[in-house]
C-alpha cells in the first residue's frame, strides 16, 4: 500500500493489471474481411446494428451490443477484418491483431467463407490460434444450403476441431453456433471489492489528454504520458481518497473510428475502453478543444449511453483556445449533445491544471445522483400527473394507459411504469416522461432507465351472498 500527503489528497494505491475480470464475458467475432463479421454479429444481437455492405472494410466504427443467450449475458464485439496492408508483413500483421483479440476475448468466434476454402490469410490466423489457451469455435459462414455443407472438409486442416455450417444471412446454424459458444463461456464472477467504490473512467479520442488529466488528479505520475496516439495500452485503475471518499479512476486506451485504427496494440485495445465504461459508475469524457465536437466524440458518448452511465464533458486543451469561442463550442455541445443535455461540461487544462480541481467533486455529484431513491408513491403520481397534463398519441383506437409507476433500483435510477400495453409507447413519449423526471428530481448527469411492463390483468371480484 502507498500512502502519502498530496495537497489534502491521500493516495491509498494504485493498481495497474490488464482489465479482464468483468460481470459480462467478452465474445469476439474474428476474420479477415469479407467473410461476414457484421452480418453474423446482426444475426446475433437479433437487430441491424453494424453496417453490413458486400465489400472489404465496410464497418467503419466497433460495434458492440450486449445480448442475452441461453441465461448468459455477454458482450459481443464486432472487429474489424484481419488484412494485409501494403508493405507490412502478413505474418506480424496476423500475429500482433489475433493475439491481441484473443486476450481480450472470453471466446472467440473464428468465421472462414465456406465459399472460398481455405487460404493463406486464414492458415495464419489458425497457426496463432492454435498456439493460444482460448475458448474457440470455427464457423464457416454463406454456406447457404446443405450442398455447400460437402466443402466443410476443407476446414479441418486448419487444426481448430470440427467447423460448423452457418449461413449469417439466412440464419441457418444460429442454434448450433449459439449452443457451441454458450459452451464455452466462463462462470460468472463476483464483482471484485475494489468496484464497490465509486468508478470513474476516463475516456475519449487517443490523444486528447487522458493521462495527462489522469496525473493532474491524482496529483503525480501515475501512468505513462506520451504525446503519441494509444499510449495508453491497458485499462490502467488508480485508488485514491479525495475529501474522505474513496474512489477508483479508470485511465483507458483512446477509441478512435475503426478507419483509422492501426493495426496491432492499438486496434483491440478499443476493447479495453469499452469494458472500462461497462464497469464504471461515471464516465469522465474528454475531448481536444481545438477540434470542437467531433463525430467519434458523440459517438462515444452514445457508448455511455447506452451502457446507462453517469456522464461528465471534459474539453481538454483550453489553454490553446481562445475564451471568446467559449459560446461557440457551448452551442455545438448542445447541438450535437441533444440526447445528453443533462450533462455537465468542464473547459480544462489538464497541461496547466485549470479547473482539474473541479473534475472529482463535479464527478461525485453525478455519482450522488445515480444513488437516488424516491418515494414509490412520488415517482407513481408525478408520472400520472405527467400524462394527465399530456396524453400520450393513439395508435389506432388505443392509446397509452399507465396503472402504475415506481423506482426499481439506483446505478442507474431504474423506474417500471405498469402499463396497458409496451408497444403503445412511442420513443417521444418515452423521453418526455424522462425529461419530467429530470425536471423534477435532478438526476443531473446520469442515465436513467425507463422500462414499460404490462400491468398485471385485475383478478375479478365473485359475487353472491355466503353458503350456510
Amino acid at each position: 500500500m502507498l500512502l502519502h500527503d498530496n495537497g489534502g489528497r491521500v493516495c491509498l494505491r494504485v493498481l495497474c493489471f490488464k482489465d479482464q475480470k468483468m460481470t459480462r464475458p467478452i465474445v469476439a467475432i474474428i476474420g479477415r474481411a469479407n467473410v461476414g463479421k457484421s452480418t453474423l454479429f446482426n444475426q446475433l444481437a437479433g437487430e441491424r446494428l453494424a453496417i453490413v455492405e458486400d465489400l472489404p472494410g465496410t464497418t467503419r466504427d466497433r460495434v458492440f451490443a450486449d445480448v442475452s443467450w441461453q441465461g448468459h449475458q455477454v458482450t459481443l464485439v464486432d472487429t474489424g477484418g484481419l488484412e494485409l496492408q501494403p508493405g507490412s508483413s502478413l505474418t506480424q500483421k496476423i500475429k500482433e491483431q489475433v493475439e491481441l483479440a484473443i486476450a481480450e476475448a472470453d471466446v472467440v468466434i473464428f468465421l472462414v467463407d465456406i465459399r472460398d476454402g481455405v487460404i493463406a490469410a486464414d492458415l495464419e490466423i489458425a497457426d496463432r490460434l492454435r498456439s493460444c489457451n482460448k475458448p474457440m469455435v470455427l464457423a464457416a459462414n454463406k454456406a447457404d444450403n446443405s450442398r455447400l455443407d460437402n466443402q466443410l472438409g476443407d476446414f479441418y486442416r486448419l487444426g481448430l476441431g470440427s467447423p460448423l455450417a452457418i449461413s449469417a444471412q439466412h440464419g441457418r446454424g444460429m442454434d448450433e453456433l449459439l449452443q457451441a459458444v454458450a459452451s464455452l463461456l466462463p462462470e460468472p464472477t463476483a464483482v471484485p471489492t475494489d468496484l464497490e467504490r465509486p468508478r470513474l473512467a476516463i475516456v475519449g479520442r487517443p490523444n486528447v489528454g487522458k493521462s495527462l488529466l489522469l496525473n493532474g488528479i491524482v496529483g503525480e505520475e501515475r501512468a505513462i504520458v506520451d504525446h503519441v496516439p494509444g499510449t495508453t495500452r491497458d485499462a490502467v485503475d488508480t485508488v485514491f481518497n479525495y475529501g474522505g471518499q474513496e474512489l477508483v479512476l479508470i485511465d483507458t486506451a483512446g477509441i478512435r473510428r475503426r478507419g483509422r485504427i492501426g493495426i496491432g496494440i492499438e486496434y483491440y485495445s478499443v476493447i479495453r475502453a469499452l469494458r472500462a465504461i461497462n464497469r464504471c459508475d461515471v464516465a469522465l469524457l474528454v475531448t481536444d478543444a481545438t477540434e470542437f465536437m467531433t463525430a467519434q466524440d458523440v459517438h462515444i458518448a452514445g457508448y455511455v449511453k447506452q451502457a446507462g452511465k453517469g456522464m461528465v464533458l471534459v474539453v481538454n486543451k483550453w489553454d490553446l483556445v481562445s475564451g471568446e469561442l467559449k459560446p461557440l463550442y457551448d452551442e455545438q455541445v448542445q447541438q450535437k449533445l441533444k440526447f445528453m443535455s443533462h450533462v455537465p461540461v468542464l473547459y480544462v487544462s489538464a497541461k496547466f491544471g485549470h479547473n482539474v480541481d473541479k473534475l472529482i467533486p463535479r464527478a461525485l455529484e453525478v455519482w450522488r445522483e445515480r444513488q437516488k431513491q424516491l418515494p414509490n408513491t412520488v415517482i407513481d403520481r408525478l408520472i400520472k400527473q405527467a400524462v394527465e397534463a399530456q396524453a400520450p398519441p393513439r395508435r389506432g383506437f388505443r392509446r397509452l394507459e399507465v396503472v402504475r409507476a415506481y423506482q426499481a433500483g439506483i446505478n442507474p435510477p431504474s423506474f417500471v411504469l405498469l402499463v396497458n400495453d409496451p408497444q403503445l409507447v412511442h420513443f417521444s413519449y418515452h423521453r418526455y416522461l424522462e425529461n419530467k423526471l429530470r425536471q423534477t428530481f435532478g438526476f443531473s448527469g446520469t442515465s436513467l432507465r425507463l422500462v414499460f411492463k404490462k400491468a398485471p390483468r385485475r383478478k375479478a371480484v365473485k359475487s353472491g351472498g355466503d353458503k350456510g
